[in-house]
């Protein structure tokens, strides 16, 4: 394995890190409180919850399909200029969904401009932003310290929004949305693109884009890793969208679906950062299997158990501990089988 020559080289990659991780704070902490959007939404507009879901669903696909696109931009050109397009677009939908009037303008502003911008400041592009600074060994948990930024952010924002709604509308709380997006554009500039060490030039080989893709599609693994992402992406974006309507009906108060968001925010802060930790000692493929079954056991659990708010804070909690920490060894698996020379667009497919 290599690994750098100098302990400085090794330390002057955490600012890289920390930069990467509080934008991700905001994006992603942005992105999981929307669910508690819906109710208001449905009350001001009347457009239904099956539009406003409908409008969150084509905003999954969106941040989805940015993924690799974004991620094959940041590849060529670096970071720096798609990390600001997408604070710029995640603060303009946000901030013009107060007005919308319409099931097509909310298609525009949450499933369009919004995601997009999310899309353009997460995972694959930061990550990928990163991994060549990173040597071999440490990028899952590099993955992991990125990550656990995005769980902050979920921790965080969850029940600012919340206050935020209950204090001054859902409106203001839009617009408070929109101003922290914006506090991602001084954040972008120390992602530029840089020359990675030496070290880790030497272990990563530039193939080609052309021909890294057609290595990848023909790779066992990286569908595997694809399928199982889908398990993933499925129960989060679910459960994010629906678990505050869902606590709504069960006749629980606001506080317990902010709460809620928030404990698995917090909870998931430890998960990645233990995932990260763990995927450069032991299998990575083995922690996957781990987390995807210890959630099909919290599932079973949380639906055999009666709607209480302790309930749903302990399946918060314990669902928390494998919410996103699924992403660094996913990332860790993808940089280890083709390289960090176009992980942006590699592990972005599998975001997609």
């Amino acid at each position: 394995m290599t690994t750098y020559p100098h302990a400085a080289a090794a330390r002057s990659v955490w600012p890289l890190l920390i930069t990467a991780a509080a934008i991700l704070m905001i994006t992603m902490g942005i992105r999981q409180s929307l669910g508690l959007f819906i109710s208001p939404l449905n009350t001001a507009t009347g457009l239904g919850i099956v539009a406003i879901s409908f409008a969150m669903a084509i905003g999954q696909f969106t941040w989805g399909v940015s993924q690799p696109l974004f991620g094959a931009i940041a590849d060529r050109w670096g970071p720096t200029r798609v990390l600001i397009v997408g604070a710029v677009l995640l603060a303009v939908g946000v901030a013009l969904t107060p007005f919308v009037t319409s099931q097509w303008m909310l298609l525009v502003t949450i499933g369009v401009l919004t995601s997009a911008g999310a899309g353009a400041g997460s995972f694959s592009i930061l990550i990928g932003a990163t991994a060549r600074h990173v040597p071999l060994q440490k990028r899952s948990m590099a993955a992991g310290v990125i990550n656990a930024g995005g769980s902050l952010g979920q921790f965080l924002f969850a029940p600012f929004v919340q206050a935020v709604i209950a204090a001054f509308g859902w409106a203001a709380a839009m617009w408070a949305l929109a101003v922290s997006a914006l506090a991602t554009l001084p954040l972008a500039w120390p992602l530029r693109r840089r020359e990675a060490p030496a070290v880790v030039q030497a272990a990563d080989r530039d193939t080609g884009l052309r021909a890294q893709l057609a290595v990848a599609l023909r790779d066992r693994s990286y569908w595997c890793l694809h399928i199982g992402f889908f398990t993933c992406g499925f129960h989060i974006a679910f459960l994010v969208t629906h678990l505050p309507t869902e606590i709504a009906l069960c006749g629980l108060p606001d506080r317990v679906s902010a709460m809620s968001l928030a404990l698995i925010g917090l909870f998931n802060v430890a998960g990645s950062l233990a995932a990260g930790w763990l995927g450069g000692r032991y299998r990575m493929k083995y922690l996957l299997a781990l987390m995807y079954a210890s959630r099909a056991a919290m599932v079973a659990i949380y639906l055999a158990s009666p709607p209480t708010p302790m309930v749903f804070y302990a399946f918060a909690a314990g669902l928390g501990l494998t919410w996103l920490a699924t992403v660094p060894p996913t990332a860790g698996l993808v940089g280890k089988l083709f390289g960090p020379r176009y992980l942006g667009t590699l592990f972005g497919l599998t975001l997609l």
